[in-house]
């Protein structure tokens, strides 16, 4: 084995020419034990070719050695030819000591492909062969919690949490924390997130637990949780927009509104916060400030519609009609997107008085608002102003069909039908 080592020393003192030159002369005339310790240790610095080569020339001395085929299966897989890896892998007997280890490689592959039914009958039946190892247990964990079976998920990380609370680097509290707290169990998943907190300060478990902590409804604890993350990592950009609403929620809009700028000088692209920002400052009394915001969102993204209707609420309290048609107008919507872009327009070319404009956008809104009453009150007044009593009626027929007992819609089609008359 003196020149397995002779060979790795050169590797790591930058001596490849050296070490593939004594690499050949393992490969034609080495023992079949060195050759397999090389291509061990040739594999872990990643010559994967020479490592391939080794593996292959061993094979035709022991082709069914399920050791090797193992390596191989290995080595194909970081060059990137998982089928093949999976045609050598499937070569190994169920009799061979290695038969346990292709199954986890192979459950590997299969789930990467999506091949979950395949993956978990490889789990199931590595299970049976090694019934203690808790690998299998956090595989079929990861496997579960990947297809949303979260009762599978949930027996199978608690099977790994009898022998260890962190396997491959993972925290078993924190996969149980996040799928819990995905289920909708947020009450439960705190104490998990808890525990992985106690057990190791990672900034990843640490937004979940303050996410879930404000799903919860416990903002206090969410915005104590997310300020400790900022503290540690200001670029966690995430954070922001949901300590502000945390803020919101206990409405200490100043702070809210401190978070959100805070995150725009973070991330100048975040639109969301952009418009977050913007209901804040509505709230705060700052209008100008609102709509700086909304615009800032919707030239971050033209297409953002929720934006653009709060803008638009914005503007008809200021009675800026003008402002919603020119916003609208700079938009490229589709209407059957979005229809209450329709609807706004044809209250602003009223409030206009371009009435043929309003009437226009008030035909194209009603086949996407036909059932709704705000709608149909706007249409069927608008309708009276203009003197289509005959069209008003009919909208008047639909709203009290809806509201029977209200007298208002009643006493109002009766003088539109004697009008006809």
């Amino acid at each position: 084995m003196d020149r397995v080592n002779k060979i790795i020393t050169m590797l790591e003192n930058g001596q490849h020419n050296e070490a593939i030159n004594e690499y050949n002369v393992v490969l034609t005339k080495g023992q079949p034990d060195e050759k397999f310790l090389l291509a061990e240790e040739m594999f872990q610095y990643g010559f994967l070719s020479e490592s391939k080569a080794l593996v292959e020339n061993l094979l035709v001395i022991y082709p069914e050695e399920g050791e090797l085929l193992v390596l191989l299966g290995e080595i194909l897989v970081e060059s990137g030819d998982e089928e093949q890896a999976i045609l050598e892998l499937e070569k190994i007997s169920e009799h061979d000591p290695s038969f346990g280890q292709s199954l986890l490689l192979l459950a590997d592959l299969y789930q990467v492909q999506g091949l979950y039914e395949v993956c978990e009958r490889k789990l199931q039946k590595a299970k049976e062969l090694l019934p203690d190892e808790v690998i299998i247990d956090f595989a079929l964990g990861e496997l579960y919690s990947e297809q949303g079976e979260v009762t599978k998920a949930l027996i199978s990380y608690e099977a790994v949490l009898k022998e260890q609370d962190e396997i491959a680097g993972v925290s078993i509290f924190q996969r149980m924390a996040e799928l819990l707290s995905a289920s909708g169990e947020f009450e439960e998943a705190l104490t998990f997130y808890d525990k992985a907190i106690d057990d190791k300060l990672e900034i990843n478990t640490l937004f979940g637990y303050a996410f879930t902590a404000l799903q919860a409804g416990y903002n206090r604890t969410s915005i104590e949780k997310f300020e400790e993350l900022k503290g540690i990592d200001p670029e966690y950009h995430s954070l922001y927009l949901h300590l502000a609403k945390a803020y919101e929620r206990e409405e200490e809009l100043e702070n809210s509104m401190n978070v959100v700028q805070e995150g725009i000088r973070q991330d100048e692209f975040n639109k969301d916060l952009f418009f977050f920002g913007g209901k804040i400052a509505i709230k705060l009394g700052k209008p100008d400030l609102a709509e700086q915001y909304f615009r800032e969102a919707l030239v971050l993204d033209p297409g953002f519609t929720e934006a653009a209707l709060t803008l638009n609420k914005l503007f008809f309290q200021q009675e800026r009609y003008e402002a919603v048609i020119d916003l609208i107008s700079q938009l490229d919507f589709v209407e059957d997107e979005e229809p209450q872009l329709l609807w706004d327009s044809a209250l602003a070319f009223d409030k206009l008085e371009k009435y043929s404009n309003a009437l226009d956008k008030y035909e194209s809104a009603y086949t996407f608002f036909k059932n709704n009453e705000a709608f149909l009150n706007d249409y069927g007044y608008f309708l009276i102003e203009e003197g289509k009593t005959d069209l008003a009626a009919e909208i008047f027929k639909q709203l009290q069909k809806g509201d029977p007992t209200n007298g208002e819609y009643t006493d109002l089609l009766d003088r539109l039908i004697s009008r006809e008359n």
